[in-house]
C-alpha cells in the first residue's frame, strides 16, 4: 500500500494540464466566444463573404518563408511520424527528414494557397472568410496565446481601394455591434519603401519596417537602437524619427509627407492611395475613428499596399485586429498579378475585451429555457411530446433524466442558470395538465398539454 508521501508523488505526476498559451473554454465561455465568431460572420455575409476552411496543417513548403525570419521561428513543425527519428541520417539537415508539414501560423497564406489550387473552380474578386485556430510558437503572456482564433475576411482579384473602404465598414460595423469602441490605423506599405528610400536605405526597408512595427511596445529610442544595429546610419534614423513621432489630421500628414517623399515615386504612390482612401472614408460616413499612423509597419513581408490595424480604445491590450493588402502572395505558388486585401479579426483578444468591459449580454451560458422535472417514468411519457413539441419551436428544453427527489432536481436547474421548472405529477398528468413555475418570480401557471403557445408565450 502507498503510503501518504508516495501517494502525493504519483498523483502529483500525473495531475492534468494543458500546454502553456493554450486554454479551455467552459459552457459559458464558449457561449461567449460563439456570440463573437456569431457577431463576426453575420457582418461578413452582409458584404457578401462567404465561408471556406482549410487543413489545420499545410506543407512547410506552403508556410516557410511568408513570414520573415522572426515569423519561420514561430511556426509549428509536425513530425511526420511517431518513429519520425528511425531512419535519420544525422549528417544531413533533420527538419527535412523528420518533419515536412506544419501548423499554419495565420489564415492568409493558406487562403493563398488555397486560391492557387483551387482557381479554375472560383469566380473572382473572390470574396471568403474563415474563422479557425491558428499556432504561433511564441512565449505566452497577457493576450498573447500559442493557440488562438483569427477571424479572417478577404478580397482577391482586384485591385480597386473599395475593397479597403469595405474591411474599413465592416471594422466599424462589427465593433459596433459588440459595442467596443476603437481607433483604425492606417498606413501604407509603399510608403514606408519610400522612407527607406529617401534615407538612403533602399536594401533595408525589411529591417525598417520589423523595427518600428516595435514602436509601441518597445518606444521610439529603442526602435532607433535596433535599426542603427541592423546597419542604419544615425544619419538615416534621423530622417525617420520626424515621421514616426508625426502629428496632425490625415490631409496634414499626406501634405508634410509629399514633400519628404518628392524623391520617391514609390512613396509618392503609396500617398496617393492613401488619399484615395481617406477620401472613401469620409464619402462612406464610416463612425469609428480612422488615423494615418505612419509608424504602423505590421511585420508580415507579403503586405504591398494598405495596411491596417484595430486598437480598443477602453482597454489596454495589443491589437485585436489586423490586416492589409497583398500583391504578389499567390504569385509564389505560381499564380502571378492576382491582388488581394483582408483583414483579421483577433477573436480572444476581443473576448478578453469584452470580458474586462463586461460587455457581454446576459444569458448567452443559458443552455435551457425549462427543466421538466422527473416524476416517475409514466410522468416522464406524458411529458416527452411536450419537450418535443417545445423544441420543435426553437426552445430548449431538458427533462430531467433521473427519477430523484425534488430538491435535487431544483439544484440542478439552479446551477445551470435554467429559469422555469415544470413537476408535472401523477394528478395533473390525469387532468391534461402541464404546470410550469418561474423560479426568478415564483409565478406558477397550469397549462393545457396541447396548449404549446401559451407554453411558450410564457416562457418567452
Amino acid at each position: 500500500m502507498l503510503n501518504l508521501q508516495q501517494y502525493k508523488l504519483t498523483h502529483m505526476a500525473n495531475k492534468p494540464s494543458i500546454p502553456k498559451g493554450t486554454r479551455d473554454f467552459s459552457q459559458q465561455e464558449s457561449a461567449e466566444r460563439n456570440y463573437i465568431f456569431d457577431t463576426i460572420k453575420s457582418v461578413f455575409r452582409r458584404f457578401g463573404y462567404a465561408q471556406i476552411e482549410t487543413p489545420a496543417m499545410e506543407n512547410l513548403s506552403t508556410l516557410m518563408g511568408k513570414y520573415g525570419e522572426e515569423g519561420d521561428k514561430l511556426l509549428y513543425r509536425i513530425l511526420n511520424s511517431g518513429d519520425a527519428f528511425a531512419n535519420v541520417d544525422f549528417d544531413k539537415p533533420l527538419t527535412g527528414q523528420v518533419c515536412e508539414k506544419g501548423l499554419r501560423y495565420d489564415l492568409t497564406v493558406p487562403f493563398a494557397r488555397y486560391v492557387v489550387q483551387h482557381q479554375n473552380e472560383l469566380s473572382f474578386p473572390f470574396k471568403r472568410f474563415q474563422i479557425q485556430p491558428v499556432w504561433r510558437a511564441d512565449r505566452p503572456q497577457k493576450g498573447r496565446y500559442r493557440e488562438f482564433y483569427q477571424c479572417d475576411v478577404d478580397v482577391i482579384g482586384s485591385k480597386s481601394q473599395l475593397n479597403e473602404l469595405e474591411l474599413v465598414q465592416i471594422v466599424d460595423e462589427v465593433f459596433k455591434l459588440l459595442n467596443i469602441k476603437v481607433l483604425l490605423k492606417i498606413n501604407n506599405r509603399k510608403v514606408l519603401t519610400g522612407l527607406a528610400e529617401i534615407c538612403g536605405a533602399p536594401d533595408k526597408v525589411v529591417d525598417i519596417t520589423v523595427a518600428i512595427d516595435k514602436l509601441d511596445k518597445i518606444g521610439l529610442d529603442a526602435v532607433k537602437d535596433e535599426m542603427i544595429a541592423k546597419g542604419l546610419t544615425p544619419e538615416a534614423v534621423s530622417v525617420l524619427e520626424p515621421v514616426l513621432t508625426m502629428q496632425g489630421s490625415a490631409a496634414e500628414k499626406i501634405e508634410s509627407m509629399r514633400s519628404l517623399m518628392s524623391a520617391s515615386e514609390t512613396g509618392l504612390k503609396g500617398l496617393d492611395e492613401l488619399e484615395e482612401l481617406f477620401g472613401l472614408i469620409e464619402a462612406a460616413g464610416v463612425s469609428c475613428p480612422v488615423e494615418i499612423d505612419l509608424s504602423l509597419a505590421r511585420g508580415l513581408n507579403y503586405y504591398t499596399g494598405a495596411i491596417f490595424e484595430v486598437k480598443a480604445l477602453d482597454h489596454q491590450i495589443g491589437s485585436i485586429c489586423g490586416g492589409g493588402r497583398y500583391d504578389n502572395l499567390t504569385g509564389i505558388f505560381g499564380l502571378p498579378d492576382m491582388s488581394g486585401v483582408g483583414i483579421s479579426f483577433g477573436a480572444d483578444r476581443i473576448y478578453d475585451v469584452l470580458k474586462a468591459l463586461d460587455k457581454f449580454p446576459e444569458g448567452l451560458g443559458q443552455a435551457s429555457r425549462l427543466l421538466f422535472a422527473n416524476m416517475g417514468s409514466a410522468e416522464v411519457q406524458y411529458l416527452l411530446p411536450v419537450a418535443s413539441a417545445l423544441r420543435s419551436k426553437g426552445l430548449a428544453v431538458e427533462i430531467y433524466p433521473d427519477s430523484s427527489k425534488l430538491k435535487k432536481q431544483f439544484d440542478y436547474a439552479d446551477r445551470k442558470g435554467i429559469p422555469f421548472l415544470s413537476i408535472t405529477g401523477e394528478n395533473e398528468a390525469k387532468a391534461g395538465q402541464v404546470n410550469i413555475k418561474n423560479l426568478a418570480s415564483g409565478e406558477q401557471k397550469s397549462f393545457a398539454k396541447d396548449d404549446i403557445g401559451g407554453i411558450v408565450d410564457f416562457l418567452a
